[in-house]
């Protein structure tokens, strides 16, 4: 839990700007602007424009001073905002005075903390408002705003009502006799774990294509030495990021950065060439290059249209063919020389020069993460909630076994689990709801 005392920070980012806002939260924090503004009482919910004094009666600024009434507030008591003018100095000003009036800094999260404790919000919304604050791209902004409007909530709570209402069964069918019970609660209960089964691995499914849209999706640039990796990725970036060089081996390491395609933010790797190498150094870039390709949501697989296709060709075509499950370009470079590659030996590929147009590549990369991230499914957006997933998913797995053996509390013990799992995407599990189910649906005091 936490204190009851009121906490006050700027809520703005540090720099110059025309607006700064310092939040208050807690039993004081009408009090305390009432002391800085010198008025007597405030509105809730209305804006009223004052000037802010310090402790001396010396003017401070002219504010706008917001008052939010508990619980009609994000905190869930009585918040306070000052909206004053921006800068460095005037909002510490303010935030110096209210301390004097008997607050605390608030500490990182708090009021995020507050809001949770005094149920205004659950831990999946803590998380989206956490990503969204450094959301890089359009894709991961929609994402997290449909967590924020509760959608990860509601899919929580209509498993966690299933798993409460198989829970409420099976302990009832232990203490009491089966006829006090449905003749078919069984394959009720049955029927019920096959769909949370679907949905969670749906859940999973999805999740795990789309994490890139939070964090950027990777795109890993594989070839050999001289191919033209390093001026495709400058070409991408629009400035020289990579050293180009005729000498085999420049790019000894992976380089990684980041750009915008559409409205995707993608994370660029140019991979060291991929041949036999004698270099000890080398070596370890080839090592990674492998491990970018087994790390990338995109592979694009680079081959020099002006040579003929050799072995380190050969050894890249066969790298992609064991990586067939990933989405694979494959690009032809230099068109604009005279041709010699065996383009019998690759399919649907793309043919373009890193130095004139590569908008077709551009337009390629856009179209797959399209097709992954314009979908109504639900997404997972933090490894905890993957992890509860997953471990929700492996106790209901579990339970069959006991469930078709008759053996109920080894059963119980699965699905209770399974509960506690799903329930902490959003708010932990308390072993009071499992019994609230059982006596609201049955009238256990005859």
């Amino acid at each position: 839990m936490f204190d009851d005392a009121t906490i006050v920070a700027i809520a703005t980012a540090n720099g110059i700007g025309s607006i700064s806002i310092v939040r208050i939260s807690g039993p004081k924090a009408h009090e305390i602007a009432s002391k800085i503004s010198q008025k007597n009482a405030f509105q809730p919910r209305l804006a009223t424009l004052s000037y802010l004094y310090d402790t001396n009666k010396n003017l401070i600024d002219e504010a706008l001073v917001l008052y939010f009434k508990a619980p009609f507030s994000f905190t869930g008591e009585d918040v306070i905002e000052f909206q004053c003018h921006g800068g460095f100095a005037i909002a510490n000003m303010i935030v110096d005075e209210v301390l004097k009036q008997g607050a605390r800094l608030a500490n990182p999260g708090e009021f995020s903390k507050r809001a949770f404790f005094n149920n205004k919000i659950d831990l999946t919304k803590a998380e989206a408002i956490a990503k969204i604050i450094e959301a890089r791209s359009e894709d991961a902004v929609k994402l997290l705003a449909r967590q924020l409007k509760g959608e990860l909530t509601t899919f929580v709570n209509d498993i966690r009502e299933d798993l409460l209402f198989m829970l409420a069964y099976t302990e009832v069918s232990i203490d009491y006799a089966e006829d006090d019970l449905p003749s078919d609660i069984f394959e009720q209960i049955k029927s019920k774990m096959e769909k949370i089964i679907v949905k969670l691995t749906n859940t999973l499914d999805a999740s795990k294509r789309r994490e890139g849209m939070i964090e950027g999706f990777k795109v890993a640039i594989i070839g050999k030495p001289n191919v033209g990796k390093s001026s495709l990725l400058n070409k991408l970036l629009n400035y020289d990021r990579a050293i180009i060089s005729d000498i085999a081996g420049t790019t000894r390491d992976t380089i990684e950065e980041s750009v915008k395609i559409g409205t995707h933010i993608i994370k660029i790797v140019d991979t060291a060439g991929i041949r036999n190498a004698s270099d000890v150094i080398e070596k370890i870039g080839i090592e990674k290059s492998i491990q970018a390709i087994n790390e990338a949501d995109i592979v694009i697989a680079l081959f020099d249209n002006s040579k003929i296709c050799d072995d380190e060709d050969k050894k890249i075509i066969e790298l992609i063919d064991e990586n067939s499950h990933k989405e694979i370009i494959k690009v032809l470079n230099k068109s604009d020389l005279e041709n010699y590659f065996d383009k019998s030996n690759i399919k649907d590929f793309i043919e373009l020069s890193t130095k004139e147009d590569i908008s077709p590549l551009i337009k390629k990369v856009e179209n797959i993460l399209d097709s992954n991230t314009h979908s109504d499914e639900m997404t997972l957006i933090s490894k905890r909630q993957i992890s509860s997933v997953e471990n929700t998913l492996y106790n209901i797995e579990l339970s069959k076994t006991p469930l078709n053996s008759g053996e109920l509390e080894f059963f119980a013990h699965y699905i209770s689990e399974a509960l506690e799992h799903i329930s902490a995407i959003t708010r932990p599990y308390e072993n009071d709801q499992m019994l609230d189910v059982m006596f609201g649906e049955f009238c256990l005091g005859k």
